[in-house]
């Protein structure tokens, strides 16, 4: 979700010179056409930045660009981080960069790419109160949905907490859909009542539009892979370990998808747990 967030902020004009980078170098062509201005001084721009932010994909990744960051940014700067990521490795950042008295901003975001294009992102952030009023008008350009949760790791724990419900309702659907269609109900009529319900959350709306079609027409194409849930279960877990808390239907949520991922599913969306049910249930279906 980095490149239509990095949009975005360019998009807010005057005052704002931005500029990107990705250890990828293929990711240029698409930044550019896209109208972004690609950093290929990356150590002279980071010195001066006032304000470095980064999307990334793990923990290893973090602790490396944050290392980055404690070495080469100036003092008074602001860090924002907006990926997800355990607590414990965002509690090191915050420690090393504090000896260096660079400020940093814990922002998790919730929604898929498509909810990041559209600039209708939820954002959650923690970490000092006035950088967190300095980037209001950052935080306006990704979504409508602003949340302040405190000084700490605070956003870090609640994105966990948003997508350990995200996945359940994944096995909760895998469950319920799988009973019904064992017993003769049909798939289309069921995610159409379920959104039409008591049940009908905005993530059960948005999957009955991706997935209530007939059977031989299901859409499994990701708005987030089985790959990248899996990841972020593991960090539910350790985070479940930490605090003594036992996420057991977490645990086996995470064993449905790592069947997904046995089964060649790793790159399709998180709801393919639905086939792992049914493959259990001996349903033939089609994708």
């Amino acid at each position: 979700m980095g490149l239509p967030m990095a949009g975005h902020v360019a998009a807010l004009g005057a005052g704002w010179g931005v500029e990107v980078h990705d250890v990828d170098d293929s990711r240029k062509p698409l930044a550019q056409t896209q109208g972004l201005v690609w950093c290929d001084e990356l150590l002279a721009s980071m010195q001066t930045a006032d304000l470095i932010i980064s999307s990334l994909p793990h923990d290893a990744a973090l602790l490396s660009v944050a290392q980055w960051v404690e070495k080469h940014a100036r003092a008074g700067c602001i860090y924002m981080d907006t990926s997800t990521v355990s607590v414990t490795a965002s509690e090191t950042v915050a420690q090393n960069l504090l000896a260096r008295s660079i400020d940093y901003l814990r922002v998790s975001v919730s929604g898929n790419n498509h909810m990041a294009q559209a600039a209708q992102l939820t954002v959650m952030a923690s970490g000092p109160k006035a950088c967190f009023e300095a980037c209001q008008d950052i935080f306006a350009a990704w979504g409508p949905k602003l949340f302040y949760l405190g000084e700490a790791e605070q956003s870090r724990l609640m994105k966990l907490v948003v997508n350990l419900l995200i996945v359940q309702t994944s096995a909760m659907l895998a469950e319920g859909l799988t009973l019904g269609r064992k017993g003769g109900l049909d798939w289309s009529q069921m995610w159409q009542v379920l959104a039409g319900s008591a049940v009908g959350s905005p993530i059960i709306k948005a999957k009955s539009a991706q997935l209530g079609k007939p059977l031989g027409e299901r859409d499994f194409e990701p708005t987030f892979t089985v790959h990248q849930m899996l990841k972020d279960l593991d960090l539910m877990l350790q985070a479940g370990k930490g605090l003594n808390v036992p996420l057991v239907q977490t645990a086996i949520t995470a064993q449905w998808m790592q069947s997904a991922l046995a089964h060649g599913e790793g790159e399709k969306d998180y709801a393919a747990v639905i086939k792992v049910l049914e493959r259990m249930s001996g349903l033939d279906f089609n994708d």
